[in-house]
């Protein structure tokens, strides 16, 4: 799947992986449409090129708008969702329990808001004409290592990353019929990582440091041009693997 002279959509898109991947998809001349809340927009170093639209992913009302505003034009083939918000609270400490506010709201933008974007692009996407191969689009979703070894302080953002996992086959495979790959993304560390501890970074293997925003949005393009890569989630993080439970809360 190219993207040249095609919409893509990029939530989370006004600053980190998000913003490196939109930048990318519009080198690619790509016309990119960046979801985004309207603070983090009006903060952003913009993109030229790149039309900001400010929506919350778990609105479906301002997430079926933005999606009619990007498939107006040219086809909508590829959406990358990177929003997503990670604060830290431990299940027990001394100031009591993990609030249930805290934790819904964290599943509420990571999980269901991925999940929201997904179905109403999904929809838009399955209204245009396939290529000849078949296919109408690509959705790429992010998620985290801490789906698979979360850390201190990260129950509900482990929780929600799991859920993005376990959405991505399931996904896959109620959308081949449209013609349309779903896959995922589960990032470790990535810049900027400012007021995480050291834990983290000093386990990864090789290379010894944090991700960088470009190399997500690299794997990112990645994947949308790979035909056949279906129903994947793709860890990005290199080789880390927990041998202690490294604290992710700030200093």
């Amino acid at each position: 799947m190219q993207v040249a002279h095609t919409a893509v959509i990029v939530t989370g898109g006004a600053s980190g992986i998000g913003a490196a991947t939109a930048e990318l998809l519009a080198k690619e001349d790509a016309e990119v449409f960046v979801l985004d809340l309207k603070q983090s927009i009006d903060a952003a170093d913009r993109v030229r090129g790149v039309e900001y639209l400010p929506t919350d992913v778990t609105s479906p009302e301002e997430v079926r708008a933005a999606v009619a505003t990007a498939a107006a034009g040219l086809p909508l083939r590829a959406v990358v969702n990177c929003a997503g918000i990670g604060p830290s609270a431990r299940i027990l400490d001394g100031n009591g329990v993990h609030d249930l506010d805290l934790y819904a709201r964290v599943v509420q933008v990571n999980l269901v808001g991925t999940f929201n974007v997904l179905a109403l692009a999904a929809e838009a996407i399955a209204r245009t004409e396939p290529d000849e191969h078949g296919q109408r689009g690509v959705i790429v979703n992010t998620a985290s290592v801490a789906a698979y070894e979360g850390q201190i302080g990260q129950a509900a953002y482990s929780s929600a990353a799991g859920g993005i996992v376990g959405l991505t086959l399931p996904a896959a495979r109620d959308l081949a019929r449209y013609g349309i790959r779903v896959n995922a993304i589960a990032p470790g560390v990535v810049e900027p990582s400012a007021g995480l501890r050291e834990g983290p970074v000093a386990g990864v293997p090789f290379p010894r440091r944090p991700a960088r925003p470009d190399e997500y949005a690299h794997l990112a393009l990645t994947i949308i041009h790979h035909d056949y890569l279906n129903g994947e989630v793709i860890r990005m993080d290199g080789a880390l693997r927990a041998a202690h439970a490294h604290a992710c809360e700030p200093e």
